[in-house]
Order: structure tokens, then sequence, then C-alpha cells
């Protein structure tokens, strides 16, 4: 009887290796697999994620206008632009 036993828990012990050991290389396998379709994957377009570009802040116009007045400020101060030319060019700009 201990033969037997000894017999038994021997095949027991080599069965359960077996099992472990093909287990471990199926897994390992198959993360092998999914790294290679990770791979070989085409890269999405991003560009759907990505926001709208910024349109232009209404400070910056602003800032454009007060420059263009200061320039025609200049012009009529040097006597290029006459009175009504001066406020038509303003009304042009602020209107």
């Amino acid at each position: 009887m201990p033969g037997l036993l000894r017999g038994i828990a021997r095949t027991a012990v080599v069965a359960g290796t077996a099992t472990a050991v093909s287990n471990r290389v199926s897994r390992r396998q198959a993360g092998r697999w999914a790294q290679q379709d990770y791979e070989q994957q085409e890269p999405q377009p991003q560009a759907a994620c990505q926001p709208p570009p910024p349109t232009q802040p209404v400070e910056d116009e602003m800032t454009a206008r007060i420059g263009q007045l200061k320039e025609l400020a200049e012009l009529k101060a040097q006597g290029v632009l006459t009175d009504e030319e001066f406020a038509a060019q303003k009304r042009r700009l602020l209107g």
C-alpha cells in the first residue's frame, strides 16, 4: 500500500507541475500575441480629440484699433491729415 500511495502522489505532483507550466506558457504566448496586435494597430487620428484653434481675442482687435488711432493722430499732428480726414478715418475704425 505505501508504494501505491507514493506512485499516486508522484503522479499528482507531476501532473500539477505540468499544468502550472502549461498555463504559464499559454499566458506568456497570449501576452506576446496581444503585444504584437497592439504594435500592428494603425495610430488613430488625433484631430478628433484636439480642441479647435483659438480665435483671436477681442483684446487683440482693440489693441490693433488703438494702434491705428495713434497712427492717425500722429499723421494729423504732422499735418498729413486734415481734421475732416482724421474724423472720417476715426469713424471708419470705431464704427
